[in-house]
């Protein structure tokens, strides 16, 4: 299966003397051919691995949060419509909020990043009792900021996250990352030097620069984007 998948990739790679970029996890057709529409050559390749987890959860409390579309999908598709219709719901990342929004669930608050949403959550719902999807490798940041306000808390893992590292043997003109565990599962095998990575939110961006300091963040937290930023660049530095 892999080997098909980077086979296909390596299709894209017609003009070797245009900008090529790795992109961290396979996509779709249609966000195959923005990069191939706007002459960027690709090689994609799936860095992390999610398996859901099958976790026997009685109930779902009114408050709960949502920081990836991950445990988002697999929250909505464990519960009915209307167990799902009772909650609110706070979320980091415009993906996860328009999942709720088509399953009519009530999204609350929208944050760009996990640190943000403890604020609001601190600000103005602290009297509420949370209960947080998460997968394993979850970053500390929100549940810790949570517990030192006394906020009721309680976790449950629904997904895990496999590492997937491989070795790259070629250069790129850029990386892009979806996930902070993508970007752990790279440095893994290769470093970050001189290309370009562009990152799909601020908390993807807090772990490339443990790496370096040539970033770019999308303007909105979505694959597409995250490709758009890269045609932006390449095409500007190709005319300049």
């Amino acid at each position: 299966m892999e080997s098909q998948e980077q086979s296909s990739s390596m299709k894209s790679l017609a003009s070797m003397d245009k900008a090529t970029v790795l992109v961290t996890k396979k996509m779709t057709l249609a966000q195959q051919e923005l990069l191939l529409n706007a002459g960027l050559g690709y090689v994609s390749y799936n860095f992390i691995e999610i398996t859901p987890l099958t976790v026997d959860i009685k109930s779902l409390k009114e408050a709960v949060i949502l920081t990836s579309k991950h445990a988002t999908q697999i929250v909505l598709a464990s519960f009915s419509v209307e167990e799902l219709q009772k909650i609110k719901v706070f979320c980091v990342g415009g993906s996860s909020a328009k999942l709720c929004e088509e399953k009519d669930v009530k999204v609350v608050e929208v944050a760009t990043n996990a640190a943000e949403l403890a604020e609001i959550i601190i600000k103005q719902y602290a009297d509420q009792d949370f209960q947080f999807f998460c997968g394993d490798k979850r970053r500390n940041e929100l549940p810790e900021r949570l517990k030192e306000a006394s906020i009721k808390l309680k976790e449950v893992i629904v997904y895990k996250t496999e590492w997937r590292s491989k070795k790259i043997e070629r250069f790129f003109d850029g990386i892009l990352f979806f996930s902070p565990s993508a970007v752990t599962s790279f440095v893994q095998e290769n470093k970050l030097e001189n290309q370009i990575t562009f990152c799909i939110g601020a908390t993807t961006a807090t772990e490339a620069k443990k790496y370096t300091d040539k970033i770019v963040v999308a303007n909105k937290p979505t694959i597409e984007n995250v490709i758009v930023q890269a045609i932006k660049h390449f095409n500007t530095q190709e005319r300049g």
